[in-house]
């Protein structure tokens, strides 16, 4: 199941392809809903805040929740023959920073998430949060076989596969020649960065240029910038 939290995810929700099940708020918040609920045949169930801390199990500031069945997820060779711009997580196992990785990738036009091995799942409740449901309008699907072999399938669709790293022998960003390209952007989890394996297996190493004594950034912040960079020439 898919939960949303809060009258401006709850939206989202309603107007993405997870299946709406049922609704849970305070009257006031179901009424800013009403519009949206119009053309939804779905209970949608009045409550006290008391109550609905009782039954969620903690106090809700945002005062409704939405439940949802999962759609089924794109063909990620699909969805990589159609993109210009990809994001591919490894091993990004923090809710939070997969929510904000994908409220970016929204933001910056990027047209889809690709999942490695060992990362968070995106429809868990704080990455949907986290993400201001936009989780829920990027589309995204597991890589199939095995990492990072599996990487291969970008490539058979055109996409040059470019490694976010820190290291310093990489090529800064703005000089590698990405602006325009169609480019699946890897992106490793927060400490360790991305395995020796990925990164031997990407076309080429790319890192954003960073002030002395500061050695990396979030994962969700570097995700921004790069891609900001490489779709800067499309905007």
């Amino acid at each position: 199941l898919v939960i949303a939290e809060g009258v401006v995810v709850v939206r989202r929700l309603i107007d993405s392809p997870y299946p709406v099940r049922s609704l849970l708020g305070l009257p006031r918040r179901l009424t800013e809903l009403a519009a949206d609920l119009a053309d939804l045949d779905v209970p949608a169930y009045a409550v006290d805040a008391d109550t609905m801390a009782a039954v969620v199990g903690f106090h809700l500031n945002r005062g409704v929740l939405a439940v949802a069945d999962r759609a089924v997820p794109p063909d990620p060779r699909t969805l990589a023959a159609g993109a210009r711009l990809l994001a591919v997580a490894e091993g990004v196992n923090d809710h939070e920073n997969l929510g904000s990785l994908f409220r970016n990738a929204a933001a910056l036009g990027v047209d889809g998430v690709l999942l490695g091995p060992r990362c968070a799942d995106p429809l868990y409740r704080r990455s949907v949060r986290v993400s201001m449901g936009h989780v829920l309008r990027v589309p995204f699907a597991d890589l199939p076989g095995e990492w990072p072999g599996s990487l291969g399938v970008l490539r058979a669709a055109g996409l040059r596969v470019a490694a976010l790293t820190p290291a310093p022998d990489a090529l800064p960003l703005a000089a590698a020649g990405l602006s325009g390209v169609r480019t699946a952007l890897l992106l490793g989890a927060e400490g360790p960065g991305l395995t020796p394996e990925a990164l031997a297996a990407a076309d080429l190493r790319v890192r954003i240029p960073m002030a002395t004594g500061v050695d990396s950034l979030n994962v969700a912040t570097a995700a921004a910038v790069a891609f900001h960079e490489v779709t800067r020439s499309v905007r």
